[in-house]
């Protein structure tokens, strides 16, 4: 897949567990033959949404070909890394290309402090090795690790198919990166979705996020692609007060947006796999209250 053709609101899907905790491959399949049906550009994969970290590789690759098998290329599938290793990542992306992805996002590996030239050197390598299109995911706010502008702009020029960046920033940062970029990437924030008419103002050219909500998030992009601010600020403004709920922090968001998600996906009661917050009485009021309007997936 080109980087140019990289657009639009591609969900992150959730990681759904059986009792047993194990991936329930039926509630696995109806998320992706939701998101397939669905206006959403692309789906997205293995992500902070996805648990991934609490995934074990054997699992990450599981998530992997079951969403190969049920996308069925019926739409671009991203595919995010978040081995420790250069190899383990290069390993990965092969395995991404082989199962029909149309990019990579590399999350950084899990040591904190390390000088950034070091984190460069990371990325640099593993894009030196992957044979489709890399973005890198700036996230330090949930990941704890993040590059300065002027370090990813440095990797672009570096390696040249690191061509995407998957940021986790207000709007008004990613404008900076945008301008100060003069085009070396095309950027998709996430954020879940937050402030996403501003984003696409700032110059995203998507957006990623989880997958409760998504499909209102695509109309509203395809209401700005069409020039109707009025209505695409109205049905954001309609989700807004959920998308801040969901998004006090990753732990919430996990807990109380894969709830949605299941609602909304037919499914029954979510299993979390430990650690994990729970839900509390409180909260999911307030989650019906935000979200519970919100009819089933069609």
């Amino acid at each position: 897949m080109s980087p140019e053709h990289v657009a639009g609101i591609w969900p992150m899907l959730y990681a759904f567990f059986d009792s047993q905790g194990r991936l329930d491959r039926a509630a696995m399949r109806r998320q992706v033959e939701i998101a397939a049906a669905s206006d959403a550009a692309g789906v997205a994969i293995l992500g902070l949404a996805t648990e991934v970290a609490k995934l074990s590789t054997a699992e990450r690759r599981t998530v992997l070909d079951w969403t190969a098998e049920d996308l069925r290329g019926r739409k671009p599938l991203a595919v995010t890394i978040a081995e420790s290793s250069v190899a383990g990542q290069v390993e990965f992306a092969r395995a991404a290309h082989q199962a029909g992805a149309g990019f990579v996002i590399l999350q950084p590996p899990p040591v904190k402090g390390l000088p950034e030239a070091e984190y460069l050197d990371f990325f640099a390598a593993v894009a030196a090795g992957a044979p489709l299109p890399v973005a890198i995911q700036n996230a330090p706010d949930y990941i704890g690790i993040g590059l300065s502008r002027e370090g990813l702009i440095a990797l672009n020029r570096r390696q040249p198919n690191v061509a995407l960046l998957k940021a986790e920033a207000p709007a008004l940062a990613v404008r900076s990166l945008i301008e100060q970029a003069a085009g070396g990437f095309r950027v998709l924030n996430g954020r879940g979705g937050l402030e996403l008419p501003d984003n696409r103002r700032a110059g995203c050219v998507g957006m990623i996020p989880g997958g409760e909500c998504y499909d209102l998030q695509a109309r509203i992009w395809r209401l700005l692609e069409q020039g109707q601010e009025r209505e695409a600020e109205a049905l954001y403004a309609s989700i807004l007060p959920l998308i801040l709920f969901l998004m006090q922090s990753m732990d919430q968001f996990l807990c109380y947006g894969k709830r949605l998600a299941a609602r909304r996906l037919g499914l029954g009661p979510v299993q979390d796999r430990a650690p994990a917050m729970r839900p509390s009485e409180f909260g999911l009021a307030m989650l019906e209250r935000l979200g519970g309007a919100l009819p089933v997936f069609p």
